[in-house]
């Protein structure tokens, strides 16, 4: 069997697990837009990856600016891009903690980042300095929907994740775990484990990498630093009949979140 490393260098693979739910994705998005931002069709996703909700998006006709680190996920996004309009996209190499590109500052209606890549920022300068640069991208009304896992420090069990897909004559099996936290240096190590197998043998691509961990308190101090509000909570289901309170034992929360006014 052969051994790889690094699933974000395999977007392909990693699409064919993950690329299912883009339309209602899109739709949540819009109703967001609607509902808390400005409906404007000028849109951000840092860490957009392979691109699947930047095409949809560009699909429905908005213009979307993003950014990854990974540059087989850009020439992936890059590639699925080509005709897809009526929309545009523009997309560059670079993390998102410094994405903050100036033609654009004022001009964003909508953000979104939801599958819990923030939890990738490895400290909290890192944090707030990429919710200060969304926050120079959005226009007055524009909000951001940012999505990821909330920390409880108090779980001493490994959190399993598994997933199906299948991608032509192949079928990629998707393992994830993610060990209880250290509450001290406020990380959680995380493995994925895609194992492919096939008409041409079998794969496995292994990755391993550290979380940063978020409690309540802690991720509602960080908005307050970089003056953020929250106008509502969802969870990663995107039910919008089903807002969360804050107080919710559901840690999958995308949070919505609006620029604070100065008095």
């Amino acid at each position: 069997m052969r051994r790889l490393n690094d699933w974000y260098r395999h977007p392909r693979y990693y699409e064919a697990i993950f690329g299912g739910d883009s339309e209602r994705e899109l739709e949540f998005l819009e109703q967001i837009n609607g509902w808390f931002g400005t409906g404007g069709g000028t849109w951000l996703e840092p860490a957009c990856g392979a691109g699947r909700l930047v095409e949809a998006a560009v699909r429905r006709g908005h213009t979307v600016i993003g950014c990854d680190v990974s540059e087989e996920m850009l020439a992936h996004a890059r590639a699925r891009l080509n005709g897809a309009g009526p929309g545009v996209a523009y997309l560059a190499r670079q993390r998102m903690e410094h994405f903050c590109p100036a033609a654009w500052r004022g001009r964003i209606d909508l953000a979104f980042c939801l599958v819990s890549t923030f939890r990738y920022l490895p400290s909290d300068a890192a944090a707030l300095s990429h919710l200060r640069a969304v926050r120079r991208l959005l226009r007055p009304g524009g909000v951001y929907a940012l999505g990821f896992h909330l920390t409880d420090y108090a779980r001493r069990r490994i959190e399993r994740e598994r997933w199906v897909g299948q991608l032509g004559p192949e079928r990629i099996v998707c393992n994830t775990r993610e060990w209880p936290p250290d509450r001290r240096l406020r990380r959680a190590r995380v493995r994925n484990r895609l194992s492919i197998s096939g008409p041409h043998g079998s794969r496995v691509i292994e990755t391993e990498w550290h979380f940063r961990t978020w409690s309540e308190d802690q991720a509602l101090r960080l908005f307050d630093r970089a003056r953020f509000e929250l106008r509502a909570v969802y969870g990663f289901d995107g039910d919008l009949a089903q807002p969360l309170g804050w107080d919710s034992p559901r840690l999958d929360r995308v949070m919505i979140l609006a620029p604070r006014i100065a008095p």
